[in-house]
């Protein structure tokens, strides 16, 4: 029996050695007995996300990339002030650059109403254009402590529809109740002392133990510049590597380098069935020309190229063999492996991998397959522009 089929029957690895490799090289927490629920849209996540605002006792703890004056963040911002006026302790973190659209009324009517809102990463000007580079790219509420909402959606109207309109975002976001919410918590405290000088109000009460909700294990990975290497990039390089029968990736930002293209091919030369979800439309199209220019060793290798039409791709997921989910923050490029702030999640279940399974190939029923000799007939300016760009993608 090939050493393949045998990777196969086995499915994916979940031996000591493998999680102890993984846990060293990606200082992943791991918790279990949690109980994770996908919201497959913006759709499916506001209501719930705002639901938990109204039902808030104690502490609510936001932390998001973009934070927009619109009917959406108009909305969260009412359910905040309603938690103030019943005691709650507010505490929200935004990105100065993913914000910079929102004008500074809408955080200071927060802060005189009691929400106590801070900037990460505001720009010093007496230190040059430095600062620029650093970024808080993650998406995390805790309420309560108990509970947590993470994923790829920031505040904004374009991430909260349900269909195709180009103006609503296609995204993914998951809720999750047990143990793993307090590392989400801690994520939360330890970033808002590095940028504050100061805990968050409600830091010190933090319960030391959760009730275990469910039967999912979830490992969190979170990433930064202060880093010395990529734990978010290592932890997508190593389920690649367990992975025996399949892969299917969705992601917006498809710039992911040597290493882990080296790993999609290893994987496929080992047997295993990948499937790229790519966006058709790129907010960012200089990404997309970047990212096209990879498609052709992928394609000669069997990797499975899809390009989703209709709304526009935001989400990051990754499904392995059907067990192994991971959605959060985190695109498939040098940003988020090394400069952004990055949180992923990454669920061991087999039941809510088969969600996302069915999720994901809702995703390919909207998506037009890429084929190589298609693709290797496009123009000639395109290879040009694809190979001028091609030296900047690390700034992506």
């Amino acid at each position: 029996m090939s050493l393949i089929r045998r990777r196969t029957r086995r499915g994916f690895p979940r031996t000591r050695h493998f999680l102890g490799r993984f846990r060293k090289s990606t200082e992943a927490s791991v918790t279990l007995g949690n109980l994770v629920e996908l919201f497959p849209d913006g759709g499916a996540f506001f209501p719930s996300f705002f639901a938990s605002l109204q039902t808030a006792q104690r502490t609510i703890s936001l932390e998001f990339y973009i934070v927009r004056d619109d009917a959406v963040g108009q909305q969260m911002a009412e359910l905040l002030v309603d938690a103030v006026r019943r005691g709650v302790k507010v505490s929200l973190l935004y990105d100065y650059i993913g914000s910079f659209e929102t004008m500074s009324a809408f955080f200071r009517r927060l802060e005189e109403a009691g929400v106590t809102c801070r900037a990460f990463n505001p720009p010093p000007f007496r230190r040059g254009l430095g600062w620029f580079d650093k970024r808080d790219h993650r998406k995390i509420a805790v309420i309560d402590g108990t509970m947590a909402f993470a994923g790829g959606l920031n505040i904004g109207a374009e991430y909260a529809g349900f269909g195709e309109d180009r103006q609503r975002w296609r995204d993914v976001g998951i809720r999750i109740t047990g143990p793993a919410v307090l590392e989400l918590q801690r994520l939360f405290c330890e970033n808002w002392a590095d940028e504050t000088g100061a805990n968050p109000a409600g830091c010190d009460r933090i319960p030391s133990l959760l009730p275990q909700g469910g039967d999912a294990t979830v490992h969190i990975v979170s990433g930064g510049p202060h880093h010395t290497r990529s734990f978010i990039r290592n932890a997508f390089r190593l389920a690649i590597a367990g992975a025996s029968r399949s892969i299917t990736i969705a992601n917006p930002y498809f710039v992911p380098g040597p290493r882990l293209i080296r790993s999609l091919l290893r994987a496929s030369r080992r047997g295993v069935r990948i499937r790229l979800i790519l966006p058709a439309v790129n907010d960012v199209p200089l990404v997309r020309l970047v990212s096209r220019s990879t498609y052709s060793s992928l394609l000669r290798a069997g990797i499975e190229i899809y390009e989703r039409e209709g709304t526009v791709l935001h989400a990051k997921v990754m499904s392995i063999d059907g067990c192994w989910s991971i959605i959060g923050s985190a695109n498939l490029d040098q940003r988020s492996f090394h400069r952004n702030f990055e949180v992923n999640l990454i669920v061991d279940s087999r039941a809510f991998g088969c969600q996302v399974d069915v999720m994901l190939g809702m995703d390919l029923a909207k998506s037009k397959r890429v084929i190589l000799e298609e693709h290797e007939r496009r123009g000639w300016l395109i290879r040009m522009l694809e190979r001028l760009c091609s030296p900047i993608s690390w700034f992506l």
